[in-house]
């Protein structure tokens, strides 16, 4: 491996690192907390999007795993079931693939304003893992609502808000402060 590879490498790993931490401790600030799981933090999705943007996609993949596991750490909420299946359904659902999916956003790496493509996808993709999680798990507490319709409701409530909140600051920084968005090989082009 030659040496500019390996500074590439390492840079994309502490960058990684230290966005992780960012978005770890933005989720503890918690503006609205759901009942059976699920939250409004500010803007706690940013610096996971920013690490597919900077690095690309297989970093940004392997930091919102990374990230789930936290999450999970952080604050496990298990099914209402006591089921293998069920428990494996809120990990891969609520955790594994809900935050996996922000990497996403490194298929808009390089893009001018890569972000305001990037976090409408990815949140929509983590909100549908949730969905399909109330579904498939949480359909429990629906009451008299159908189970797509709960689903539906509670999850957009807090993601919906989630994404604006991200919209928001993102643009905010795509226009004041571009650079944030732009990963080391590309910084290094521009200079």
């Amino acid at each position: 491996m030659d040496i500019n590879k390996s500074r590439e490498h390492l840079r994309s790993l502490v960058e990684s690192a230290v966005l992780i931490a960012v978005a770890f401790v933005l989720s503890y600030v918690t503006l609205i907390k759901m009942p059976q799981g699920g939250a409004v933090t500010p803007v706690s999705m940013l610096p996971l999007l920013m690490i597919g943007l900077r690095c690309g996609p297989k970093w940004g993949l392997g930091a919102g795993f990374v990230y789930a596991g936290l999450q999970m750490m952080q604050e496990f909420w298990p099914p209402p079931t006591a089921t293998v299946q069920g428990y494996v359904a809120v990990v891969m659902l609520d955790y594994v693939a809900a935050f996996t999916v922000l990497g996403l956003s490194g298929l808009f790496r390089g893009k001018k304003y890569g972000l305001l493509y990037a976090a409408p996808l990815c949140l929509l993709l983590r909100f549908l893992s949730h969905f399909f999680s109330g579904v498939v798990v949480w359909g429990i507490y629906a009451g008299d609502l159908p189970v797509w319709l709960y689903s539906l409701t509670y999850n957009g409530s807090y993601m919906g808000v989630e994404l604006a909140m991200t919209m928001l600051v993102g643009a905010i920084l795509c226009k004041t402060a571009p650079e944030l968005f732009i990963g080391p090989k590309k910084a290094r082009n521009r200079a």
